[in-house]
């Protein structure tokens, strides 16, 4: 698999609304595998591979990343943050981050909590938990070169990159660019199929699964997939109970989340093929949390829906985990219900 390609994904800025780098990244790298490739008016990029007509699959995977936009530059040329997309403060402590201005290019700065040295904290004040509110960026920049620099709006991503870390990867925005990656290998791996197939890299999920409505209405899919990740909670912290996938167990094929409940029979014929594929799957049941699929399930006269998950670790920090085995397992699951989607009766 294309691991550098998974890369460039990951390390492309694209908060909600700013997607036009990673969109960029996407586009060039479905065009060679569609029949047909276009933007709508959101910012969606969304290829056609053509079939035989019928049905018709909606793959969706949101390019959008969780980040900040600059609300406010004070006096001395600090900068506070607008989020856009759920991070936990708790991990954002002494980060690097860039903002991404119109004209002056990329500038990176010290995001940093309004706060005194830790050595002259009180035990009260260290007990405080923090808040998202709190937090600013210094560009190490005068005021004056700050403010005729920055505009309010400016893109502010984290500042990291996607390396191996063991025998997996590691980086900023797995979630849900590797979603993005899973969704172009399975078309590189697809065989004969019947199904016209819809890859949609959408935008806004972080923010209320935006983009995946609007690209769903336009082409009123059958049958809707969402790539994502969920939670692998097998680390120190969380008790067993609170188990959703664990990295390395394979594809999670989801049973329900907060945003929608997978159609039954379209869970069954995803298992169905791992099993008959030897391809190594696990069941997810997400207690909160939602992805593209609870949009595209309740667009015009509704679709037959479903959220095929890549487990990963820490999600919403700068070190999101994931296993290549289980990205492999994903886009490979994908493929082979793609071939075989035609032969599905989901009907109650």
């Amino acid at each position: 698999m294309d691991f550098d390609l998974l890369k460039r994904l990951c390390e492309a800025p694209g908060i909600p609304g700013r997607e036009d780098p990673i969109r960029a990244v996407a586009r060039e790298a479905m065009k060679p595998l569609v029949n047909d490739i276009e933007i709508d008016v959101m910012g969606n990029v969304i290829g056609f591979k053509r079939g035989k007509g019928k049905p018709k699959v909606m793959i969706a995977a949101h390019m959008d990343e969780i980040g900040f936009m600059v609300r406010y530059i004070d006096d001395k040329g600090f900068l506070r943050l607008q989020t856009l997309g759920g991070f936990d403060p708790r991990q954002m402590f002494a980060q690097r981050v860039m903002v991404h201005t119109r004209e002056a290019g990329a500038l990176r700065g010290a995001l940093t909590y309004a706060t005194k040295p830790k050595h002259m904290l009180t035990p009260e004040e260290a007990a405080k938990p923090p808040q998202l509110s709190e937090f600013f960026v210094d560009l190490g920049l005068p005021a004056e070169e700050v403010k005729a620099k920055i505009q309010l709006g400016d893109m502010v991503t984290m500042d990291r990159t996607m390396e191996p870390c063991g025998n997996n990867y590691i980086s900023k925005s797995m979630d849900d660019r590797v979603g993005v990656f899973v969704m172009l290998e399975a078309l590189r791996m697809l065989g004969k199929h019947k199904c016209d197939i819809y890859a949609a890299a959408t935008v806004q999920e972080e923010v209320g699964l935006r983009g995946a409505g609007v690209s769903a209405f336009r082409v009123e899919p059958d049958i809707a997939i969402a790539l994502d990740v969920t939670l692998a909670n097998d680390y120190p912290g969380p008790r067993e109970t609170d188990s959703v996938t664990k990295l390395g167990g394979g594809a999670a094929i989801k049973i329900m989340d907060s945003s929608l409940i997978c159609h039954p029979k379209l869970v069954e014929h995803f298992k169905q093929i791992a099993q008959k594929e030897n391809i190594p799957y696990q069941m997810e049941v997400l207690p909160a949390g939602g992805t593209d699929a609870g949009a595209m399930q309740r667009v015009r006269d509704g679709a037959v829906a479903i959220t095929l998950s890549i487990p990963c670790r820490y999600i919403h920090t700068v070190n999101e985990m994931v296993s290549p085995g289980d990205v492999e397992a994903c886009a490979t699951l994908l493929a082979r219900y793609l071939e075989d989607a035609h032969n599905g009766d989901y009907k109650y």
